[in-house]
């Protein structure tokens, strides 16, 4: 019992570092629910349903808990967010001292990570700072 409830704490931790991210960077926490709310439109893409409902949908839009509790189970998913807005994140494994590491744009971070998830968890972290940098300079 303990040990599940110290990855609880820890989930919560990391889905609180995922909510900080969207309000941290609030032009690329638009594009991501805006790219979540299409896919999930798409999956109620049934003619069984009326159009209004969709709409309805599309007006009341995600918000930022379910979004983060998304991020946190699969970061991977954001990736192609991040690749039709021309950020591109890469993650390697180094055979020699098992570890993983990222690059976003080409810039290598210089941490390791024992775990896949993790790289990817902090390239995304970088990704959205980026995104809402582009997204600010476009709008200037």
């Amino acid at each position: 019992m303990r040990g599940a409830g110290g990855l609880n704490v820890l989930k919560n931790l990391k889905i609180n570092n995922m909510l900080e991210l969207l309000q941290k960077y609030p032009k690329a926490a638009e594009v991501v629910k805006a790219y979540y709310l299409e896919l999930m439109l798409e999956t109620l893409n049934d003619s069984s349903l009326p159009e209004n409902f969709k709409e309805h949908v599309r007006e009341k839009g995600i918000d930022d808990d379910k979004i983060a509790k998304m991020l946190n189970g699969s970061p991977r998913s954001m990736f192609d967010v991040f690749d039709h807005n021309s950020i591109y994140i890469n993650v390697t494994f180094d055979h020699e001292d098992r570890l993983f590491r990222y690059s976003v744009e080409g810039e290598v971070d210089s941490k390791n990570y024992v775990f896949r998830k993790a790289a990817e968890e902090a390239a995304v972290a970088e990704a959205f700072k980026l995104l809402n940098e582009k997204l600010c300079q476009i709008q200037s």
